[in-house]
């Protein structure tokens, strides 16, 4: 124990913006995974973390009480969907997403830049922004980088993301891919020209670069160069190859500051998660544990389980012996809900009841992954936690994903190695 005491001490460093302090509490010696504290404007956040996706200013499956009540202290909000709707002036009126939601931690906004990936046939990319048709209505909007760093002051998000050029990674056009890279700086300059309360509100950038590790490693220069309190890495998730990937995120992490938080945007799936945590990367966003539970699926430590499954139909066990969440804890324990397999399954097909308590599981299992990620780096056994996550989903050792393998190697972890 003491010796863990004396290496986070000396490991300790921090600093600070206007409206956000970032300590470093813990390093892995063998990886670039990293244990740190972020403060924001509505309290602290203990990093690795996941972010659950609140889009529309609400979870879907989950009270703002029940979020609160995994651990979740950071989740997402979509700028351009709240920009639709309720829209700015109400968020004006109401003071802000967190009164309107009912949250009481932080938020962080997402620019409305993945829409010209997601949106792309109502999309159209000009210098001076992106023009949308609403898929509401089919009425046009312009978002501008201006335009969007005032919505995102409307919304009062602790995080706020600059505006940028998306392109999905595979994209052929090299040309088009610079474009993206350099036009996403040139924005960063305008969202933070006019970015009203930096004393209150983080600006994170951007890196861009599609899947060329050099056009990354500009992007990486320029941006750093700009000085915002924390930094993305954007574009993944695109349909790329996960060699490809951890590649990219690997070579900006190399790239950027120790002391700012590092968001890699989009990522959601287990392995993804503790592979980029190794790779250096801090913060993760993405809706498919959410998702995935209103199909009927829990995520687990044994991998997913889709409880539509009749073999579900008389199994009394919790839908993961162990787990912390309320559906999985013994009846008796504090918040215990006493929820079976058998239950889920019988509601999975025809009641949203079922939705809402596998959300309610999945993302505990993912806020917790990382508290053990977390408490792992701490603790210096951070090689020996990831070795125990793969053998759990591969308990063969025989299948696991090369490209997995090949990262993990790259940062000192031989996984091949029981």
């Amino acid at each position: 124990m003491w010796a863990t005491a004396r290496r986070m001490a000396s490991t300790t460093r921090s600093a600070s913006s206007a409206a956000l302090t970032f300590e470093l509490v813990g390093k892995c010696s063998t990886t670039r995974a990293r244990a740190s504290i972020l403060t924001l404007p509505h309290g602290q956040v203990n990093l690795p973390i996941f972010m659950p996706v609140a889009t529309q200013a609400s979870l879907k499956g989950l009270t703002p009480e029940q979020l609160e009540a995994t651990g979740c202290r950071l989740c997402l909000n979509n700028t351009y969907h709240l920009g639709l709707k309720p829209g700015q002036e109400v968020l004006d009126a109401v003071g802000g997403a967190h009164k309107f939601q009912g949250w009481n931690h932080n938020l962080l906004t997402d620019s409305g830049g993945f829409q010209m990936v997601s949106l792309l046939k109502l999309a159209n990319v000009t210098e001076e922004g992106v023009r949308f048709l609403s898929p509401h209505d089919g009425s046009p909007m312009l978002l501008t980088p201006e335009h969007s760093m005032s919505l995102q002051n409307s919304i009062g998000s602790d995080i706020m993301m600059q505006l940028d050029d998306v392109l999905v990674t595979t994209h052929p056009d090299k040309a088009r891919m610079r474009e993206a890279m350099e036009r996403s700086v040139r924005w960063l300059d305008r969202c933070i020209a006019a970015h009203k309360y930096p004393e209150r509100q983080n600006l994170f950038c951007i890196i861009q670069g599609g899947l060329d590790l050099e056009m990354r490693r500009e992007c990486c220069r320029e941006m750093v160069a700009r000085d915002t309190p924390g930094i993305a890495i954007g574009g993944l998730s695109g349909g790329e190859a996960k060699d490809d990937f951890c590649k990219v995120v690997a070579t900006c992490t190399e790239q950027l500051p120790e002391l700012k938080p590092r968001y890699v945007m989009g990522i959601g799936y287990p392995e993804d998660l503790v592979v980029s945590v190794a790779l250096g990367a801090d913060m993760f966003d993405c809706v498919w544990p959410t998702r995935t539970a209103r199909f009927g699926n829990a995520i687990t430590k044994h991998g997913v389980l889709n409880m539509k499954r009749e073999m579900y139909a008389a199994d009394f066990g919790p839908i993961e012996e162990g787990c912390g969440c309320q559906c999985c804890r013994p009846v008796g324990q504090e918040g215990s809900l006493g929820i079976t397999r058998a239950f889920i399954h019988h509601n999975a097909a025809k009641e949203t009841v079922a939705a809402h308590l596998l959300t309610l599981h999945n993302v505990w299992y993912q806020l917790d992954l990382m508290r053990q990620a977390r408490e792992a780096i701490i603790a210096d056994q951070f090689p020996a936690f990831v070795k125990k996550f793969f053998v759990g989903l591969y308990p063969d050792g025989q299948s696991y994903p090369s490209w997995a393998v090949n990262a993990l190697r790259g940062v000192g972890i031989e996984l091949l190695e029981r």
